[in-house]
C-alpha cells in the first residue's frame, strides 16, 4: 500500500497483494527484507531472539472500560505495531533479519499520548510452522507475549492478528477445522488476560466461495471460546480486504452478519479504510476533505440496522491539509455514531518503517509527527 523506500522492504514484504480494485493497502512491492534489516541500527535489532518469560498479564475485565470515550474521544484509539509480520515469504525467517517485534519504548510514548489499543500483526507460518494445526512455536509466541504483556500490564488492549489475508503458505485456508485448532491453541495461551483481543484474520480477499470468509471467522470464534477465552473481544474482518467503503457491495453485508458468538457484546466487526482514490493506501493524497466520513457512512448504517458494532482497524492519510481534514472528519463522524463505532487504529507504527509516509513510530515517523496532535483529540478521557 503506499510506499517505498528500499529500507521499508521488510514492512512491505509483509503484504504485497492487491486491494479492492487496486494494489493492496499499506505496502507496495519492495526489495528483500535483508535490505531493510541492514538499514536498521544495531540498537533496534537484537542479535538473537529474546527469551523473556511470559507473564500472566492483566486480568481486568474487558467490559470494565466499556463506556464510550468522553470529551470527544473514542472508546479505543490506537495503532498497529508492525514488525513480526515482515518478510512474509521467508518461513520461518530469522529474527532481526526477516522480522522484528515492536519496540516497547516507542509503544510507551503512544500510551503516554493517550492511545489504549495496539494491534500486533504476526505471521501464522511463524506461529504454527509445519501446519496451521501444529503446536505453536515457543520462541515466536514468547516474543509476542512479551509485547502483549507490556501493553496489557499498562492497562491497555493488545490486539493479536495473523496478517495472512486468509492464506497459509500461499494457499487460501480451506480447512475451518485447522483454523479453529490454530485459534484454540493461540487463544489458550492468552485466555487469562482479559485485555487481549483476538483479531481472526487480516484482510481476506478473493476467496473460493462467497461464504468462506464468514465460515473461517466462525471457526475462529468457536476456537477462541472453546479455549476458555470467554471475557475478551473478538474482531472479525470481511472479504475484499474488509473495506468499509465496499462492505455493502462485496458480499460482507450478506454473510458476515451470520457469525454467532456464545458471549454477549464482545464480537466486533473490524473494517479498514484508506482515503486515496482507489482506497488502497498507497498514495499520500486523499480524494477530498470529506472522503473519510463518506467512505464509512453505508457501513455505519449496516452496523446499526443489524445491531452490530464496528471498529476501523486500519486508517491513514498523508501529511497534507486535505488528508488531515478528511481523517478528522472520519473520526468526528465515528464519535457522533459511537453507538456502533467503538474505535479506530492507525496504520502503522513499528521499528522498521523508516521514512514510510504513514509511520506512527515515535519520535520521527511521518505519520507520528503529522498526526499526533490530531489523534490526541480522540483518545479516551
Amino acid at each position: 500500500m503506499r510506499v517505498t523506500s528500499s529500507i521499508l522492504a521488510a514492512g512491505f514484504a509483509a503484504s504485497a497483494m492487491a486491494a479492492p480494485g487496486a494494489r493492496h493497502h499499506r505496502r507496495a512491492p519492495c526489495p528483500s527484507s535483508e535490505t531493510a534489516a541492514s538499514a536498521v541500527s544495531s540498537a533496534s535489532v537484537p542479535a538473537s531472539t529474546p527469551t523473556v518469560a511470559a507473564s500472566a498479564g492483566s486480568n481486568s475485565s474487558a467490559s470494565a472500560d466499556s463506556s464510550a470515550g468522553s470529551s470527544g474521544g473514542l472508546k479505543f484509539l490506537g495503532t498497529s505495531e508492525s514488525g513480526a509480520e515482515f518478510g512474509e515469504k521467508n518461513w520461518p525467517g530469522a529474527y532481526g533479519t526477516d522480522y522484528i517485534f515492536p519496540d516497547t519504548s516507542a509503544i510507551q510514548t503512544l500510551i503516554d499520548m493517550g492511545m489504549n489499543m495496539f494491534r500486533i500483526p504476526f505471521l501464522a507460518e511463524r506461529m504454527a510452522q509445519s501446519s496451521l494445526s501444529a503446536d505453536l512455536d515457543a520462541d515466536y509466541l514468547k516474543n509476542l507475549t512479551t509485547v502483549v504483556n507490556y501493553i496489557t500490564d499498562a492497562g491497555k488492549h493488545a490486539v493479536i492478528e495473523p496478517h495472512n489475508y486468509a492464506r497459509y503458505k500461499g494457499e487460501i485456508i480451506s480447512s475451518t477445522a485447522d483454523f479453529k485448532t490454530f485459534w484454540t491453541n493461540l487463544a489458550g495461551s492468552f485466555k487469562a488476560n482479559d485485555k487481549v483481543v483476538f483479531d481472526c484474520m487480516n484482510e481476506p480477499h478473493d476467496m473460493t466461495t462467497d461464504t468462506q470468509t464468514a465460515e473461517l471467522n466462525q471457526a475462529c470464534v468457536d476456537g477462541v471460546r472453546g479455549a476458555g477465552a470467554t471475557s475478551q473481544y473478538i474482531f472479525v474482518e470481511g472479504t475484499s480486504y474488509t473495506g468499509a467503503w465496499t462492505w455493502t457491495t462485496s458480499g460482507n453485508s450478506e454473510h458476515m452478519g451470520n457469525i454467532t458468538d456464545t458471549v454477549d457484546d464482545l464480537l466486533v466487526y473490524e473494517m479498514h479504510q484508506y482515503l486515496d482514490s482507489d482506497g488502497s493506501g498507497t498514495s499520500a493524497d486523499c480524494v477530498s476533505s470529506t472522503i473519510g466520513k463518506e467512505r464509512i457512512t453505508e457501513a455505519t448504517t449496516w452496523l446499526r440496522e443489524n445491531n452490530k458494532v464496528g471498529i476501523i482497524g486500519e486508517l491513514a492519510g498523508g501529511d497534507n491539509d486535505q488528508c488531515k481534514t478528511a481523517v478528522q472528519g472520519m473520526l468526528d463522524y465515528m464519535v457522533e455514531n459511537s453507538d456502533v463505532w467503538i474505535g479506530a487504529m492507525w496504520w502503522a507504527a513499528g521499528p522498521w518503517w523508516a521514512d514510510y509516509m504513514y509511520s506512527m513510530e515515535s519520535p520521527s515517523g511521518t505519520g507520528y509527527t503529522a498526526y499526533k496532535d490530531i489523534l490526541s483529540k480522540y483518545v479516551p478521557a
